[in-house]
């Protein structure tokens, strides 16, 4: 049967959202945590991670955008924070970042994550899926290889079919469009990727009307990100989905509805 990955972005975006983590991860609702080691607030954080069940993976959220880096970047951050999505995108596409700079930063995150969990990550991803740009996606694979050898790789493709038969198919496609190619070079490294990618909407429907249809179409190691979370954070501007998404995760019955697609759930 295939295997479905339910992972929750953000941990260590704030302490509540990291606490809302740990608690669904507890109660069997999630099997994989992808952390913001960027965070100022990060190695405290990671210390709940001591208290979630072995089984749940624990890996790497790169954060490219809208943070304070913890390295100095004078070209791609030069007021001391790093840049939006959209700009971040827009010049990448034209291979207008500088690539040195991105390379510090990256190691530097994952130096942070490594030093709070004494182990590389089981998995890296990139926040907005920054991790996938053109440019980008090269220094992220060549140091995953690097550093954690063993870990997947996030990978936002998956078959037309599917993308179609899941809820929000523009934002799918434009996540798949800017994947496109990344699966092939993580092999050329002998690195793994998930085979299907799911999770995409709006942040403000009934998430627990949605989920469901997050699970159609599966590959044989089926992702789906969501975003649980408690309290506000400055800035924050998904505070509220955050909070449904994680009431809605501890009242469904996700091992049956995985079940019910033909997938094991926990993996």
């Amino acid at each position: 049967m295939s295997r479905l990955i339910l992972c929750s972005d953000d941990f260590g975006y704030s302490s509540p959202i990291s606490k809302a983590i740990v608690t669904l991860a507890q109660a069997g609702k999630i099997n994989a945590i992808s952390c913001m080691a960027v965070m100022p607030g990060w190695a405290e954080d990671a210390r709940m991670l001591a208290d979630v069940p072995a089984h749940v993976q624990i890996g790497l959220h790169l954060t490219l955008t809208g943070e304070v880096p913890r390295t100095r970047l004078p070209r791609f951050a030069p007021a001391g924070r790093l840049p939006e999505i959209d700009p971040l995108t827009r010049a990448a596409g034209r291979w207008r970042v500088p690539l040195d700079e991105i390379a510090t930063e990256l190691s530097a995150q994952f130096a942070a994550f490594s030093a709070a969990m004494r182990r590389p990550p089981d998995f890296v991803d990139g926040h907005q899926h920054a991790h996938a740009l053109p440019g980008i996606r090269d220094l992220v694979l060549a140091e995953t290889a690097a550093r954690a050898p063993r870990a997947w790789v996030r990978d936002c493709t998956d078959r037309a079919t599917a993308l179609l038969s899941r809820p929000f198919v523009g934002k799918a496609i434009g996540s798949a469009w800017h994947s496109r190619g990344l699966r092939r070079a993580a092999a050329a490294l002998g690195l793994r990727t998930n085979t299907s990618f799911a999770g995409h909407y709006d942040f403000r429907r009934d998430y627990a009307a949605l989920f469901a249809r997050f699970l159609r179409r599966p590959g044989a190691m089926h992702l789906v990100m969501c975003h649980p979370g408690a309290g506000e954070r400055p800035g924050d501007t998904i505070a509220a989905a955050r909070i449904r998404e994680a009431k809605a995760l501890h009242r469904l019955p996700i091992a049956d509805m995985a079940a019910a697609e033909g997938l094991v759930f926990p993996a």
